[in-house]
C-alpha cells in the first residue's frame, strides 16, 4: 500500500512539473454528417515559459503553438454555458494543461456568444446537439488531431458549466425531460418564465459517450432531470459543484436534488456566497464594464480566490480518476 501511494504521488508530481506553461492553439473540427464545423481552443503541456496572449477580450498565460510536452496524456473537454465561448473557463483549462493534461474547449454552434449576438442562436436545438458536439470533438482529438499520438484515449474527462453541465450529464447517460422547461425571461430565478410549447419540447435522440471516464459539473440546469429515473444510467464518477445563491434559472435546491438523485454519490461542493456566474473565468476590465451581470459577484465574494481553490480541486479530482485510477 505504501509503495502504491508513493507511485501515485510520483505520477502526480511528474504531471505537475512536466511543463512550464500551457501551449495554445486554435483550430476547427470540419463539418461532417454529424454536424457543422466546430471552432475550438486547445491547451496542452509546454516546456517553455508562459507569455501574455490576447485572444478576444481575454489575456491568457500560454505559448502559441508550443510543441506538446509529454506522451499518453489525459484529455479533458470543456463545455461552456448558454452564450459562452471556448474561452469562458480558460483559467481552469490553463491550470489543467500546466499540470499535464491536454484540454480542449469549443464554441457550441447553436448557443455561443457569437451566435447569440448575431441572432443565429437556436436555444432549444442546442439541448439535443450539444452532446453530439462533444462526441465529435472527442472523435477528432483522438483520431485526427495533430496531437492524437500524445493523447491516451482511455483517459478522457469532461468539465461543463451550466448548460455545459447539462451536456456532461447527458453524455454520462442521463435522459432529460423538458416538459417543465421554461423559456428565458427577465426573472433571474426562472420561476415565473413561461413553459415552452409542447410541440417545441426537445425529444432527443440523446447522445451518450462511454469514453468519458470522469465528469466535473458546475451549476447545471437540473430541473430537466426531475427524478432518479432520468439519471439511473450514469455510472461514471462525478464531481458536482453548486452555487449557494444560484441564478440565471439555476436553483440551488434543484442542484441539491440532483446530487441526491444520482445513482452514485458525487463529490458534491456548494460554494458559499457564490452566484451562478462565479464559475466563469475572471472578467477583464472592459468585459466587467460591459457585462456586469456575469462579471460582478456579491459583497465579500472573491472570484479570483475561489478559482484558485476550484481549479485545484477539479485538478485533484481528474488526477484521482484519470491518473491514479489506472495504476496497477
Amino acid at each position: 500500500m505504501l509503495f502504491r501511494k508513493f507511485i501515485v504521488f510520483l505520477t502526480s508530481f511528474c504531471l505537475a512539473v512536466s511543463a512550464h506553461a500551457a501551449g495554445l492553439k486554435v483550430f476547427e473540427v470540419p463539418a461532417d454528417e454529424g454536424g457543422p464545423s466546430l471552432r475550438a481552443v486547445q491547451w496542452s503541456p509546454c516546456a517553455q515559459p508562459s507569455q501574455k496572449i490576447e485572444l478576444g477580450p481575454f489575456v491568457l498565460d500560454a505559448v502559441r503553438d508550443c510543441p506538446l510536452a509529454g506522451d499518453k496524456l489525459p484529455l479533458i473537454v470543456i463545455s461552456h454555458g448558454f452564450g459562452g465561448t471556448g474561452l469562458s473557463h480558460h483559467d481552469t483549462a490553463e491550470a489543467l494543461a500546466d499540470a499535464g493534461f491536454v484540454v480542449v474547449a469549443l464554441n457550441h454552434p447553436d448557443d455561443n456568444a457569437i451566435a447569440l449576438a448575431s441572432n443565429h442562436a437556436n436555444a432549444l436545438t442546442a439541448f439535443v446537439n450539444r452532446p453530439q458536439d462533444i462526441k465529435r470533438l472527442v472523435d477528432y482529438m483522438i483520431t485526427f488531431s495533430d496531437d492524437r499520438a500524445a493523447i491516451n484515449a482511455e483517459r478522457v474527462g469532461f468539465y461543463g458549466f451550466s448548460r455545459g453541465g447539462y451536456t456532461g450529464l447527458v453524455l454520462g447517460g442521463a435522459n432529460p425531460d423538458f416538459r417543465e422547461l421554461r423559456m428565458p425571461c427577465q426573472d433571474r430565478t426562472g420561476m415565473s418564465c413561461p413553459r415552452i410549447a409542447p410541440q417545441l419540447v426537445p425529444v432527443g435522440p440523446w447522445v451518450h459517450d462511454p469514453r468519458i471516464k470522469a465528469f466535473a459539473i458546475a451549476d447545471p440546469p437540473s430541473d430537466v432531470f426531475p427524478g432518479k429515473a432520468n439519471l439511473q444510467a450514469i455510472r461514471t464518477p462525478i464531481q458536482l459543484w453548486g452555487s449557494q445563491n444560484g441564478g440565471d434559472g439555476v436553483l440551488p435546491a434543484a442542484v441539491d436534488a440532483l446530487a441526491h438523485n444520482l445513482p452514485e454519490t458525487p463529490d458534491f461542493h456548494v460554494v458559499p456566497d457564490a452566484g451562478h456566474f462565479a464559475f466563469l473565468t475572471m472578467c477583464p476590465p472592459a468585459m466587467a464594464k460591459s457585462a456586469p451581470d456575469i462579471c460582478a459577484d456579491g459583497p465579500g465574494f472573491d472570484r479570483a480566490a475561489f478559482h484558485r481553490d476550484f481549479n485545484a480541486q477539479v485538478l485533484a479530482f481528474f488526477r484521482r480518476q484519470l491518473v491514479e485510477g489506472i495504476l496497477p
